[in-house]
């Protein structure tokens, strides 16, 4: 069963809110969900956007591990994969709510995950090829 490259999630995720259900603000991603009251007598807090990148870090993980995987699967992974950069990328470059570091830092991953699918794939298939 195939499944959609994990990082959609994160791109689905900010458009929905961004410019759909919530109505928030690309400020809106700085407000802080909770805040801890540190030992030291610091306060820590944890945002919108912090979550948004736990979120994409958790399912880089995952994609990395998927990544593995060889057969004829591994190769529409990597190109939804691709897909989805390319969209991370215009939508950057092209939309003024996605001009944001929190934006970036998932397109980012969205990259970690498309080079590393394809060096992990180039990399088992040297190793499938026998010489003699």
């Amino acid at each position: 069963m195939w499944i959609p490259p994990l990082l959609v999630l994160p791109l689905i995720i900010y458009n929905i809110a961004v410019f759909g259900l919530f109505g928030l603000t690309t400020a809106s991603w700085d407000s802080p969900v909770f805040t801890i009251a540190m030992v030291s007598g610091a306060a820590w807090s944890l945002t919108m956007g912090d979550l948004l990148v736990l979120l994409a870090l958790g399912l880089l993980f995952f994609e990395v591990i998927r990544a593995t995987r060889t057969g004829t699967g591994s190769i529409m992974d990597h190109g939804f994969s691709t897909v989805v950069f390319v969209v991370y990328l215009v939508e950057f470059l092209v939309v003024p709510a996605a001009a944001t570091s929190l934006f970036f830092i998932c397109m980012a991953m969205s990259f970690v995950d498309l080079v590393a699918g394809f060096s992990v794939s180039i990399r088992s298939a040297r190793r499938d090829v026998n010489l003699g």
